[in-house]
């Protein structure tokens, strides 16, 4: 165990694997003991045959806003994975399970009763109403469309970090389209073919059995005409699209038909898929379409990705779209910072997660405090996704905090500000040794009949030394995520009840500048 960990530094981080000793942490011991017998021109072969591999199956990204693509057309690479897997003891994950089923639980219920329950939280206080309202993802057309089971964010992947001191945090919620499942399944089985030694001291929980809980999750949701076998297909935007590959990946892993929005046709509010033998009846379609690309003659008019009709068909009853429409609304980080009340108001129970520290800038208080020091924050768009407009205040130039300011003064509900977390890090391969790169994680977690939780998730990796920035769409890396099957009484590792400090800032009853309200 010394070979591979003799002079890692810490820097002061939490480590996933090195304790502050500098001992290696005991669920990290059998993959400890397994690389004592790797030296680095094995690692080397490993990688070759790995990238190999990936390369052959079309297991790739699209990077945009690369330093070697100025002109911003995007950069199709493999999807890097670091050989060096992420072990969480069965205990530690039993209790981080459980606060992601709260969570996922209390904000299916909150898009439920926005849209098809009277806005009962908002009657009741809880969330100001113009906020969800001025909602870049809050959708009108979605108000009486129902979802059965009340399974609006059926999959949802939620962000999850640790800090400094190793408790663990969500960063955000991502419950429109949420992707990363497929990378966590081929770095399973890519690691198990290219070092499959590193498995020999751990019981690991398999990942390659999420097709069939997907898919069954979607049939539960089918309409109840569907009957006992409902027709369901995933319907992609086509080739062009980052994600194409957990497309196809996914229709595959399921055994269901991909299709484009010209395979699929609406009759008398009934779905439709062409095929050679003629039209068959859709009942559940898994979308992975934006909202408004979903249904030219309810959305945008010039697009040719989605279905006229749709939103009728589902209106009707007739077929489920899966993740709902309207489910952006949850994802506005801004309503992120309400998620811990949403779980206190619909379960009536005190939040398992906390939330990252955060900062509402729509209200004066608040701002001025951001503003007086915010090359110690984090500022984040409220609508964005995948690291896009994220400034770090601490590594960000004062031209770029000057933008940063005038942007916040001109529309301060479009953005949040959140203190800076000190994320965990997690030995890398760099060339011939270890060295600590940021990691999180993203679990994915199914809805429906009952909640669940794939044992694992995405590591995403910061791949440049000092980065915070673990987005794949800037350029992050994944890591083989082991989730270990022993029978361990879970530890207390998701911290104390959040302090006031760490909920959200804003009262609930806040009221914004006179200026902001719609």
């Amino acid at each position: 165990m010394v070979t591979w960990f003799d002079n890692y530094e810490l820097d002061g981080f939490f480590d996933e694997v090195v304790a502050a000793s500098g001992e290696v942490r005991p669920h990290y011991a059998p993959l400890a003991k397994a690389l004592v017998a790797l030296d680095s021109d094995d690692l080397a072969r490993a990688e070759r045959r790995r990238t190999a591999a990936f390369r052959s199956q079309g297991i790739t990204f699209t990077v945009y806003d690369d330093e070697q693509d100025p002109e911003g057309n995007g950069i199709e690479r493999t999807f890097p994975m670091d050989l060096v897997p992420r072990v969480i003891p069965a205990g530690e994950w039993a209790a981080l399970e459980l606060g992601l089923k709260q969570r996922v639980t209390a904000l299916n219920r909150f898009l439920d009763d926005l849209y098809v329950g009277g806005m009962q939280i908002v009657r009741d206080g809880v969330i100001p109403r113009w906020l969800v309202m001025s909602s870049e993802g809050f959708t009108r057309e979605a108000f009486g469309v129902p979802v059965p089971l009340g399974a609006r964010c059926l999959v949802a992947g939620i962000d999850v970090i640790r800090d400094g001191d190793g408790t663990y945090r969500v960063l955000e919620d991502n419950l429109r389209s949420p992707s990363g499942i497929s990378y966590v399944i081929e770095n399973r089985a890519a690691l198990a073919r290219v070092l499959p030694q590193l498995f020999a001291g751990d019981q690991v929980r398999p990942v390659d059995q999420y097709g069939s809980m997907l898919l069954a999750a979607l049939q539960r949701v089918a309409p109840p005409a569907a009957g006992d076998s409902p027709t369901v297909v995933v319907l992609t935007p086509g080739i062009y699209n980052s994600a194409y590959f957990e497309h196809v990946f996914l229709a595959t892993q399921m055994g269901i038909e991909l299709v484009e929005g010209r395979d699929l046709v609406v009759e008398d509010h009934v779905v439709y898929m062409r095929t050679t033998r003629g039209l068959r009846r859709v009942d559940v379609i898994y979308r992975r379409i934006d909202d408004d690309f979903l249904d030219p003659v309810v959305f945008r008019p010039d697009s040719s990705l989605g279905v006229p009709g749709l939103m009728s068909a589902a209106r009707a009853g007739n077929v489920t779209v899966a993740n709902a429409v309207g489910n952006g609304v949850a994802d506005d980080k801004a309503v992120y910072a309400y998620v811990p009340d949403m779980i206190r108001y619909y379960l009536g129970e005190e939040p398992l997660l906390a939330n990252v520290p955060t900062y509402l800038l729509w209200d004066a208080d608040q701002r001025a405090e951001v503003l007086s020091r915010i090359d110690q924050l984090v500022v984040k768009p409220v609508a964005e996704a995948g690291g896009y407009g994220l400034v770090i205040g601490p590594t960000a130039t004062d031209a770029e905090l000057a933008e940063c300011r005038a942007a916040i003064e001109r529309d301060p509900r479009n953005y949040i500000a959140q203190e800076v977390m000190s994320l965990s890090r997690h030995p890398c391969l760099v060339d011939d040794h270890l060295e600590g790169r940021h990691v999180d994680l993203r679990p994915f977690v199914l809805s429906g009949e009952r909640v669940e939780v794939v044992p694992g998730g995405l590591t995403r990796v910061a791949l440049r030394k000092g980065s915070l920035v673990v987005n794949s769409s800037q350029g992050g890396g994944s890591k083989d995520t082991w989730v270990l099957a022993a029978d361990e009484v879970p530890p207390d590792l998701l911290g104390a009840e959040p302090s006031a400090a760490d909920r959200a800032v804003a009262p609930a009853a806040a009221t914004p500048d006179e200026e902001l309200v719609p």
